[in-house]
């Protein structure tokens, strides 16, 4: 397994566990970015998360832009990943992310990327 990778089964899909998110979930912003998560007991994934990236189409109303957004945060997330994923197979924990941007207007990769590392980090002081 490549560290940057993101693969199919990394993609958190399933409908249970994103309204699991919204009613049982964790959650913290570090603009752009919110991060809500959950732990999870029986994955159904090999790995660690499982994640997924909404962006708002009352703040985007062209999907262009949520979709540009969106490649944008995931590859972020994708980049910068492999910290999480070193410690929480160390721990053999199991979670449920779900990355929402929150900005009004679209920043540049460089600001989602900062804020996607220090999410992270953030996440991993929380836990």
């Amino acid at each position: 397994m490549s560290l940057y990778s993101f693969k199919r089964e990394e993609r958190l899909k399933s409908r249970k566990t994103i309204s699991r998110l919204f009613s049982e979930g964790h959650s913290f912003g570090q603009y752009p970015l919110r991060l809500i998560w959950l732990e999870i007991d029986d994955p159904q994934s090999p790995f660690p998360v499982q994640c997924t990236v909404s962006v708002a189409k009352k703040k985007f109303p062209k999907a262009v832009d949520r979709n540009r957004i969106r490649r944008q945060v995931k590859e972020a997330y994708r980049k910068n990943k492999h910290w999480i994923y070193e410690v929480l197979k160390e721990q053999d924990a199991h979670y449920a992310f779900m990355i929402l941007y929150v900005a009004k207007e679209a920043l540049p990769y460089e600001d989602m990327e900062q804020a996607m590392k220090k999410m992270l980090k953030r996440f991993l002081k929380k836990i």
